[in-house]
């Protein structure tokens, strides 16, 4: 009882004690709720503002590489010396940016002073991707708007910074030297510069140029697009006997320059010597090519002209020297130098050239009509280095000489009416002329003087190169006479005068009243055309006699015998012989002794004769047997002795036939201890057969012991 008493007085001060601090507590908040009513009323004012901005606009989903520009603060709180921090604390509306439970959560940013007065959001001053690429933010989020108890998120964010064209190329060294050959081809590389540019990709690239130099005609510069490096190149052919050193300006610049950051003129130069070697030089000709004139009546013997080659190593001396015509050593440079002519340029051998002063002269006549240009190689080569030659082309001009007459253009097949009156032009002639005088061609006509046929047809020039034939008279008929030969003279006009005779053949026809030819003697016609009747017999009887050595060819052919199947005693070609006659069985004894093949021991040797040919004494002993070999059996000894004795027969005996034969023996054997099956014999006796003895010979005669052993009964069933 007492412990429910203590307990009981225990409640009751406890709670006693909680409604005493919960009426306190009231009281307390009404008269601070009070007192910060009165503080209000008595401090109510309106203080200046520390922060200016105006509304920030920030683009949604921004995916760009460079930083996006929000907006500037401006504080009058901030004295310019670079010790005022700043924090950004977002504010979250619409639940947009909450984190767990809706608490608001603080980002604290620290911004280096870039600008005084007004700052952005940007990095650090000093930034330079040359020397530090790859920086790592850590980044903290507190929440209960950064007051002690909020919880702290962190992330690193790494950031890359990209390149811009703020740096220039220059070179690596101020000066270069480079030799190159006197005999490098044109586009032959001398040298590469380089160029040093910390940017990297596109902002590295380079353009080279020459700018200054004794060589600018003679060298070149490219830029290397993989390695962006300078190629120096040969541009024009280099001499050592003329020039031997080159110095060059060079200059180097970016292709894409960037004005923010560089200057665009801003650019880097260098020098370039080039020193020319000297390489043993073939002999060099003072012309790339030669073109001589020779007219074609030219003796032979006659020089054309000369071609002339210098040897560059020593001291432009002429090839053509004295002491190299004379065969002596020049004692200037000890070399010796001789012309020849490229023998594949002038297959026929028509011209040929001094070895020692190279004058070219003719071996053979020309003939311009037959080729008027020739086209050769002459070379020059070193004597004491046959290795160093050089070739030069020569075309050489051949010039017309009137040396060849004119003649008709073309065959004219020329005819006459019957009907024709005098003073009628029945043909218009030309003339041709292979050669090419320089004023043209002025061919002249006429006839042949003291010519019997000037009565019947006159020649008239018309002063164009073509002449008119007409007639002199009426009443041709062609039974008098069918052709008249009309002979004319034909010249040209330059000198020497050249002319020549052509007969043209005149056929008399007959014509209808317009002048239309009907008939002509075609006699005349094949002679004109250069045929004769004779030599068209000539040519029937040819094709005759041919014809007839075709057909007895073809009858002997025909006529001709098969030939036999052995030509001569050599031919040893195996053979088959078959017989289609048939043997009379084991009762004929003619065609052969069974008991030879039974027993060929009791058959004597000297009595064995061939039974298919006729018997005859042989030349000459047969060979002695051979055996074979081989181990003799039991069952077929007999049968393979018998078949080596024939075969040794028929090689020794000379009556055989000069080729194989095939000779086929059927041996049956001694015969079998069933005695014979066959039940051709059965006929013969009447009574029942016993046929219980098949089953004593085992099981594969048990098939047949059963139908053959079983009573009629059994077959009745």
């Amino acid at each position: 009882m007492r412990s429910w008493t203590i307990c009981l007085l225990w409640v009751w001060a406890a709670h006693s004690v909680d409604a005493m601090a919960f009426l306190k507590a009231r009281v307390g908040e009404e008269e601070a709720r009070v007192t910060q009513k009165e503080r209000d009323v008595v401090t109510l004012r309106r203080s200046k503002r520390g922060w200016m901005w105006k509304q920030f606009f920030l683009q949604e989903e921004y995916t760009g590489t460079e930083n996006q520009y929000i907006g500037k603060l401006h504080s009058d709180a901030d004295r310019g010396d670079g010790t005022v921090m700043r924090s950004a604390m977002p504010t979250e509306e619409s639940g947009q940016g909450r984190g767990e439970e809706g608490h608001v959560s603080l980002y604290f940013v620290s911004l280096p002073v870039i600008n005084r007065g007004t700052q952005a959001a940007r990095g650090p001053s000093d930034m330079n991707r040359e020397q530090k690429e790859h920086y790592q933010v850590v980044i903290e989020a507190k929440d209960m708007a950064g007051q002690r108890g909020g919880l702290i998120g962190s992330t690193t964010v790494n950031i890359t910074l990209t390149d811009v064209n703020d740096n220039p190329p220059q070179f690596s060294r101020s000066s270069y030297q480079f030799s190159v050959p006197e005999l490098t081809k044109a586009g032959g590389v001398v040298g590469r510069v380089q160029a040093v540019d910390a940017d990297i990709g596109r902002n590295a690239e380079m353009v080279f140029t020459l700018t200054s130099g004794d060589g600018l005609d003679v060298f070149d510069i490219t830029t290397d697009r993989n390695t962006q490096e300078g190629i120096l190149t040969v541009k024009k052919p280099l001499d050592y006997e003329k020039k031997k050193l080159y110095t060059l300006q060079i200059q180097v610049r970016n292709t894409h320059p960037d004005p923010r950051f560089v200057s665009v003129d801003t650019k880097d130069s260098a020098t370039v010597r080039v020193n020319v070697e000297d390489v043993d030089e073939p002999p060099r000709f003072e012309r790339s090519s030669y073109i001589l004139d020779v007219k074609e009546d030219a003796a032979v013997g006659t020089i054309i002209g000369s071609v002339s080659a210098v040897d560059p190593d020593a001291l432009h001396s002429p090839v053509n020297n004295i002491a190299a015509c004379l065969g002596v050593i020049d004692s200037r440079n000890g070399v010796i130098s001789r012309y020849i002519i490229d023998r594949h340029t002038d297959v026929d051998w028509i011209f040929n050239v001094h070895a020692g002063n190279g004058s070219i002269f003719l071996q053979k006549p020309l003939d311009r009509e037959d080729l008027a240009w020739h086209n050769i190689s002459v070379i020059a080569t070193e004597f004491k280095d046959p290795q160093q030659t050089s070739r030069v082309p020569v075309y050489i001009r051949v010039l017309d000489v009137n040396d060849n007459a004119p003649t008709l253009a073309y065959f004219y097949d020329t005819f006459v009416c019957e009907n024709a009156k005098a003073g009628q032009k029945i043909q218009t002639i030309t003339a041709v002329d292979p050669d090419e005088p320089m004023g043209g061609h002025r061919f002249s006509f006429s006839p042949v003087p003291d010519s019997s046929v000037r009565a019947n047809f006159s020649v008239q020039d018309n002063g164009d190169n073509t002449a008119s034939i007409f007639t002199r008279r009426t009443g041709f008929r062609r039974s008098q006479k069918s052709t008249y030969l009309f002979s004319v003279v034909i010249s040209d006009g330059v000198f020497p005068i050249q002319s020549s005779t052509s007969t043209l053949t005149i056929r008399v026809c007959t014509c209808s009243r317009d002048g239309t030819m009907e008939l002509c003697n075609m006699e005349a016609l094949s002679g004109s055309a250069g045929l004769s009747t004779g030599a068209l017999v000539a040519i029937l009887l040819c094709v005759l006699i041919l014809l007839l050595i075709v057909v007895l060819f073809a009858a002997l052919k025909r006529q001709k015998k098969k030939e036999p199947l052995i030509i001569s005693k050599e031919d040893v070609r195996d053979n088959v012989v078959s017989y289609n006659d048939e043997g009379g069985g084991e009762e004929d004894t003619q065609a052969f002794d069974i008991g030879a093949l039974r027993h060929p021991e009791a058959m004597e040797e000297s009595n064995k004769l061939r039974r298919d040919i006729l018997p005859s004494e042989p030349l000459y002993p047969p060979p002695p047997l051979r055996r074979v070999g081989v181990a003799p059996s039991r069952d077929n000894a007999d049968v393979r002795d018998f078949i080596n004795q024939r075969v040794q027969e028929h090689d020794g005996s000379p009556t055989a036939p000069p080729y194989d034969s095939l000779a086929t023996y059927a041996y049956e054997g001694n015969g079998s201890v069933a005695e014979s099956l066959s039940s051709l014999g059965s006929a013969s006796s009447d009574g029942a057969q016993d046929y219980n003895y098949l089953s004593e010979w085992g099981p594969r005669f048990r098939k047949l012991a059963d139908m053959y052993g079983a009573e009629e009964s059994d077959w009745d069933c």
